[in-house]
């Protein structure tokens, strides 16, 4: 009996074994991560899109009750149209557009999230060397790029634009949270952070909500990855060819992270056999040439959204401390190799 009892416990351990090993990869399990913890059976899928801060928004999100799933993403959404009415630099209603009308000659009260966000816009561009700088406004309408295609500005336009272009020129009142500018034309353009902040925000809220996997795109440009999709270890985010926007030149692994992109993929010109595109050195008021996009992975979308327009500026080598300084995971550089194509340098 005994005999017959070991045998019978034997056969038990070899199948719960056996069954174990079947269903583990099913649900993603993985020595060195916990689990996604949905049920068994495939959980629900909700994806929505909006047009919104100049580009397309979608959310793809998963989980268990489908109701409370597709409350969460429109809520995430709506949460972004909140925001581009807070940050838009296009509509005069905006509380952006009030305060580039009030803050000269001052001061302005922008309301706190507004006065928050210009707060951690300038610890960038002090961080940066002025790479990053939220007034460079002025600049994109010299350029042509400001709703435009872009030109070749007049000496005597860079000159006017330049005047009223660098982080200095705005004042906080830490302490009555007033901000102004010191000289007439300054104004502000949260367009180089802005839609990371909008991902991050958006994340909080289906976070809040109990979403557990969800990916966040603006425009792809700005991605933010909660958690990871059911039985996969990571989101696969395509990154684009510089000069083929249709092609695939490399595909990052997402987590619990946040994708910045920065390219001039979209908006350039051409002119005597050198491209000019959108994004500008605030320091010296010229396009850089020498930099097509760079791709920042960090854990918080408005880190990568304001530091890859930096590196972008400052280059692979120029952007060594600034690397280290915000602990981003990886930054990857497209550059021109000179022979009409480009090489990549990932950091």
């Amino acid at each position: 009996m005994k005999a017959r009892s070991a045998f019978r416990r034997s056969i038990f351990f070899l199948v719960t074994s056996f069954v174990t090993v079947l269903i583990g990869p099913m649900v993603g399990l993985r020595a060195d991560a916990q689990p996604y913890r949905a049920p068994y059976r495939a959980p629900y899928r909700a994806e929505e899109t909006r047009y919104a801060m100049g580009c397309l928004y979608s959310i793809e999100a998963w989980g268990d009750d489908r109701a409370r799933l597709q409350s969460a993403v429109t809520a995430a959404l709506d949460e972004v149209d909140r925001l581009d009415q807070l940050l838009s630099h296009y509509k005069p209603s905006s509380d952006l557009s009030r305060l580039n009308r009030e803050a000269w000659p001052g001061p302005a009260h922008p309301v706190p999230e507004l006065f928050d966000l210009i707060s951690r816009s300038l610890e960038f561009s002090r961080a940066s060397s002025g790479a990053f700088d939220v007034t460079v406004g002025p600049l994109m309408r010299a350029w042509g790029f400001f709703r435009g295609e872009g030109r070749f500005p007049t000496d005597s336009e860079l000159q006017a634009a330049m005047k009223t272009v660098g982080y200095h020129h705005i004042r906080l009142d830490r302490q009555a949270r007033t901000v102004s500018f010191d000289r007439s034309g300054v104004e502000l353009d949260l367009g180089g952070i802005g839609k990371g902040y909008a991902v991050d925000r958006a994340g909080k809220i289906l976070r809040q909500a109990g979403v557990r996997s969800a990916l966040i795109s603006a425009g792809g440009s700005s991605i933010l990855a909660v958690g990871r999709p059911p039985g996969q270890r990571a989101w696969s985010v395509r990154l684009q060819d510089p000069l083929e926007p249709g092609k695939t030149a490399l595909r990052l692994q997402l987590r619990d992270e946040a994708l910045s992109v920065s390219g001039s993929a979209e908006k350039f010109f051409e002119l005597n056999g050198r491209r000019y595109g959108h994004i500008m050195d605030p320091r010296t008021g010229h396009p850089v040439e020498s930099v097509l996009s760079v791709a920042v992975i960090s854990k918080a979308g408005i880190d990568g959204d304001a530091l890859d327009n930096a590196f972008f500026v400052l280059g692979p080598a120029g952007s060594r401390n600034l690397r280290r300084r915000y602990a981003v995971r990886e930054v990857v550089f497209q550059l021109p190799n000179g022979r009409g194509g480009w090489r990549m340098v990932r950091r």
